[in-house]
């Protein structure tokens, strides 16, 4: 049961740690334009995302007011630095990008000044200065094969892999920012030539996946938020994803998600049925196997999602999606993947494995296959 006075508790002696960095999030929020008001509604927003009670939006405020006494060091490793350029490469940032700026990062070498042998500087008195303090987060997967030699960073050719190991020991909380971090990516599809991996598969320390390609802002800060607010890792799924992010499938609450029921499906890209926003499960869309909050939370403040903006889910935040998932505009026929309990088929399921497992993508397509023509 969650106790709201231990979560109070916990913020007061945050408090009392010192700040990092000269501005508080009252003023970072001014003057971008947000009021104290707007703040709120967001806290009571994220508190609601985050599965807790309305009674918690004050004390979510007040973890966000602290977030910079909580130091983060973030590394890239084998990555195309996508998760962090969504969240910096915006015309008009919302609170979550603002509160993830806010942070204090004391160690990224996309966004930080220094550079060369200043920023190895800054990155070794982190470790020592917030030792055991710090939360790292990890944007890219790890390549392991030939002792991790694919991938070195630095003046000293450190690998990749011995980086990673050495920054986890003495961190708070560990968190796989992205799809290549949590769970390999682009460099772990067939073949894997570097012997690419998640962190959680190199590390003895657990590890919360926030997958994504990229992930949104809010399941990025909401899981540090979490943090801050119980001094814990949030609750997860089997893929060590936080529940709160990745509960459901995208399917669930998809807007698209009458005409699927109805069985309506665009059967070509361009057509009136894509015009009128029939289901696009028949070009590709992986969304009834996708768990992530893609379309509860969209991009781009907040405006619009891959599936509303007309193409079909591809299933980013999956394990080895590039290679489970493909091809992406076409329905999944035979294939099985491990999201699911049962074979997450598309055409060829019987009846009553659908009913066992509660699957009906293959009715709806097979009932809209036999639909008569139009006149």
């Amino acid at each position: 049961m969650l106790d709201i006075n231990k979560v109070k508790q916990r913020i007061e002696s945050l408090k009392k740690l010192p700040a990092i960095g000269s501005k508080s999030v009252k003023e970072v929020l001014e003057e971008n334009g947000f009021s104290r008001r707007d703040f709120l509604k967001w806290s009571g927003a994220l508190a609601v995302s985050l599965g807790l009670p309305a009674t918690f939006a004050p004390v979510v405020a007040d973890a966000a007011e602290v977030s910079n006494r909580l130091p983060v060091v973030w590394l890239h490793l084998a990555e195309c630095t996508g998760c962090s350029e969504s969240l910096i490469r915006t015309d008009a940032p919302t609170i979550d990008d603002l509160i993830f700026n806010y942070i204090s990062l004391e160690y990224h070498d996309t966004i930080m000044a220094a550079a060369g042998w200043q920023a190895e500087e800054n990155f070794e008195e982190a470790l020592k200065k917030f030792k055991g303090r710090y939360v790292l987060c990890v944007e890219g997967g790890v390549p392991t094969k030939d002792g991790g030699d694919f991938l070195t960073i630095g003046p000293d050719a450190e690998t990749g892999l011995s980086k990673l190991k050495r920054t986890a020991k003495d961190a708070a909380a560990i968190i796989a920012v992205g799809t290549c971090s949590s769970f390999g990516g682009i460099q772990a599809a067939y073949p894997n030539p570097t012997g690419a991996k998640g962190i959680h598969k190199v590390l003895n320390k657990q590890v919360i996946n926030v997958p994504g390609c990229p992930p949104s802002a809010k399941n990025i800060v909401g899981t540090i938020v979490y943090v801050i607010l119980f001094g814990q890792l949030p609750a997860v799924d089997n893929f060590n994803r936080p529940k709160f992010a990745y509960g459901m499938r995208i399917h669930d609450l998809c807007e698209r998600r009458g005409h699927f029921d109805a069985g309506e499906f665009v059967e070509e890209f361009g057509s009136e049925e894509a015009m009128n926003g029939f289901c696009l499960y028949k070009k590709g869309c992986k969304g009834p196997y996708t768990f992530n909050n893609c379309s509860r939370e969209r991009f781009n403040q907040h405006t619009s999602w891959p599936v509303q903006a007309g193409h079909g889910c591809i299933g980013c935040s999956e394990p080895d999606f590039w290679d489970s998932m493909a091809p992406y505009e076409e329905p999944l026929a035979n294939h099985k993947f491990e999201s699911i309990s049962a074979d997450a088929t598309a055409d060829k399921v019987g009846i009553t494995i659908l009913t066992l497992a509660g699957v009906a993508v293959a009715a709806h397509a097979a009932i809209s296959a036999i639909k008569p023509p139009k006149e």
